[in-house]
């Protein structure tokens, strides 16, 4: 009897750790969000509005203005819970993360979504329109449920080889309440998939890829990073958000809407970015040119890499001569 009971406590034991595997396996390897409970008692209306500053004063340095000029993809949003992230600063783009960031294919995130609104971790998924400039808006109306407060979104950089804005699960409700009106600004962030410093450099895969990382003023430490601008402390803001809370009527549907917002709204003013001059290393010295004993010169020059702006260091001189060295005096006939 004894043995009997032995193998039966035995057997759910074992049952046990198969379901224990089985639930962590399902959760997936998501680090937890804490302090994400909604209490909220309904949903909440709100309309989100992107805007870009990216403009040739704010970031002067290789500013592109054509094939393709400085311009923003489309804005991808989604609410959900602590269970979904769409992406994360300090892990690894998943494929959807890095088709959208390379190319701004939005497939695989849209699939990646669907996939976790099936297990209730994702409630809505909202795109807007793209912005064909670097200073413009965009907006879309949003409606959340307590269920899902949190609300992640990505917007494309483009051109770029993987860069793009966005943030990580926000929470729009605290506690029992939804909050009025949240606003970010935005800094760009680098995917980890692409090894291009300049926003038109050729696709380089990255191998192995790298986590998501932010960009900062000096971070790619390296001086052909169009965002790399030793002099500052930080960026200025090259993107925000405003996201607002709506008045609901009862007799009034909650439309979600693409569309672009009307250019008399004014973005952001900045202060110019200075940009220093860059010039290259000197050529080697050219042969002397005059009499040999006495009066001969010889001369060298260098080019300017990235002209300045917005009040940035003016461009050194380009030639400089020096007398010469007996032995590599011309003599001229």
């Amino acid at each position: 009897m004894k043995s009997s009971e032995h193998l039966t406590c035995g057997w759910l034991q074992q049952l046990l750790v198969v379901l224990l595997k089985l639930c962590l396996t399902f959760a997936g390897p998501l680090r937890p969000l804490n302090g994400t409970d909604c209490t909220a008692k309904g949903p909440a209306s709100y309309i989100l509005v992107f805007t870009g500053h990216w403009s040739p004063q704010a970031f002067p340095k290789q500013y592109p203005l054509f094939r393709p000029p400085a311009q923003w993809s489309k804005l991808i949003a989604v609410s959900h819970n602590r269970h979904f992230r769409l992406w994360e600063h300090g892990a690894p783009a998943g494929a959807g993360v890095q088709s959208f960031s390379e190319v701004g294919v939005t497939v695989e995130l849209m699939k990646a979504a669907k996939e976790a609104r099936k297990r209730r971790a994702v409630g809505a998924m909202h795109r807007t329109a793209g912005i064909p400039n670097g200073i413009g808006h965009s907006s879309t109306e949003l409606l959340m449920q307590p269920r899902g407060s949190l609300l992640s979104l990505m917007v494309k950089i483009i051109p770029s080889p993987d860069w793009f804005v966005g943030v990580d699960s926000i929470n729009l409700c605290e506690g029992s309440q939804w909050k009025q009106e949240v606003t970010i600004d935005l800094h760009p962030y680098d995917a980890g998939t692409d090894s291009g410093f300049t926003f038109s450099s050729p696709n380089f895969p990255t191998s192995p890829r790298e986590n998501i990382t932010k960009i900062t003023s000096e971070m790619p430490n390296h001086p052909a990073n169009s965002f790399y601008y030793p002099r500052l402390k930080e960026l200025p803001p090259i993107a925000s958000i405003r996201i607002t809370q709506q008045s609901r009527s009862s007799d009034r549907q909650i439309l979600m809407s693409n569309h672009i917002l009307p250019n008399s709204i004014n973005p952001r003013r900045f202060f110019a970015t200075p940009l220093d001059c860059e010039v290259s290393l000197w050529s080697s010295w050219g042969l002397c040119l005059g009499p040999c004993s006495r009066g001969g010169v010889r001369h060298r020059t260098r080019y300017i890499l990235l002209r300045p702006a917005n009040a940035g260091v003016p461009c050194p001189e380009l030639e400089e001569q020096a007398e010469c060295v007996p032995r590599s005096c011309m003599r001229l006939q």
